[in-house]
């Protein structure tokens, strides 16, 4: 059997979840942080608990990531966490989402050790293959050694950077999936389209799985060639909002989206992914949307 047969709740934006419901200031956009304080710890806990329960409910399994997406040197540095201190968060995420699966009853359960870029998750950068491995390598190392059961590439704005994430997954011997972002015409924040991007990957460096996230659905619906990678996609994690990325990045509350149309067009663009199985959300969501997507209970926004 596959690492990933069957169907997964994963959970829905943390960080907009934080900032905006919970309000609590993240610095950088970084959630890690957290986990170095006994309360933050403990709210990361009982947000992904709710997560538990939605697939506790639906009967699938829960796949959930670590809050890691910004736990690598760059973004580290700038927030005072060096080589050591970011080998430290990254197993202690691991830690910590292990114990609430642990508590949920579901039988089957994976911890996915979450990477991001190393530039801004909504600008490409010309990233360098070798460079991006070399970067990427040491958070990756810390999320496989810790047991994360694979690692999570998301928000991917570029095939390079991708291609460096899983070589150095490759070279830890730990399973990568991959997952771009796309902009409202459906296409990367690059310009080429998700065909041309995971075309490239498959030519140089294969992924277990890819996926798309933190795009509405309605946008990823208007991508010029999705024929050519509709049934590569395992993972979907969409935006609430259909505002664009650069309209999302200003915004000063949260835009939570319309529910009713969130679910229709997850529901469209899922008829078009045979194999997406992996369901959860990006920014602007949070368990009251995947719980609506996974049909268990409603939502009132």
């Amino acid at each position: 059997m596959g690492l990933l047969d069957g169907s997964w709740v994963t959970e829905g934006g943390l960080e907009t979840d934080l900032i905006f419901t919970h309000g609590v200031d993240l610095p950088e956009f970084a959630a890690f942080p957290l986990l170095d304080d006994a309360d933050g710890s403990a709210l990361l806990r009982r947000l992904y608990a709710d997560y538990a329960a939605i697939a506790e409910t639906a009967g699938v399994g829960l796949l959930l990531e670590t809050p890691t997406w910004r736990a690598s040197s760059d973004w580290g540095q700038i927030l005072g966490y060096d080589a050591a201190a970011l080998d430290a968060v990254n197993r202690a995420a691991v830690t910590l989402v292990r114990a609430v699966l642990d508590d949920a009853d579901v039988r089957d359960r994976r911890v996915s050790g979450c990477v991001g870029p190393r530039g801004d998750g909504y600008v490409a950068a010309g990233a360098d293959v070798d460079a991006a491995a070399d970067y990427h390598l040491p958070q990756i190392r810390s999320l496989a050694d810790a047991g994360a059961a694979l690692v999570h590439a998301m928000t991917m704005t570029e095939a390079n950077e991708a291609i460096g994430i899983v070589r150095a997954a490759r070279s830890v011997g730990v399973p990568v999936s991959v997952s771009f972002t796309v902009e409202t015409d459906g296409r990367l924040p690059d310009g080429s389209t998700l065909g041309d991007s995971i075309h490239a990957l498959e030519t140089e460096a294969p992924a277990d799985y890819y996926g798309i996230n933190c795009a509405h659905p309605t946008h990823v619906l208007t991508a010029p060639d999705i024929g050519s990678w509709a049934d590569k996609i395992t993972f979907f994690r969409p935006n609430a909002s259909t505002l664009s990325h650069a309209e999302l990045d200003v915004l000063e509350e949260l835009d939570p989206g319309d529910l009713p149309l969130l679910a229709s067009s997850t529901a469209e663009l899922r008829a078009e992914l045979p194999a997406a199985a992996v369901i959860g959300g990006c920014c602007g969501t949070d368990s009251r949307h995947v719980a609506t997507l996974w049909g268990t209970r409603t939502a009132q926004l």
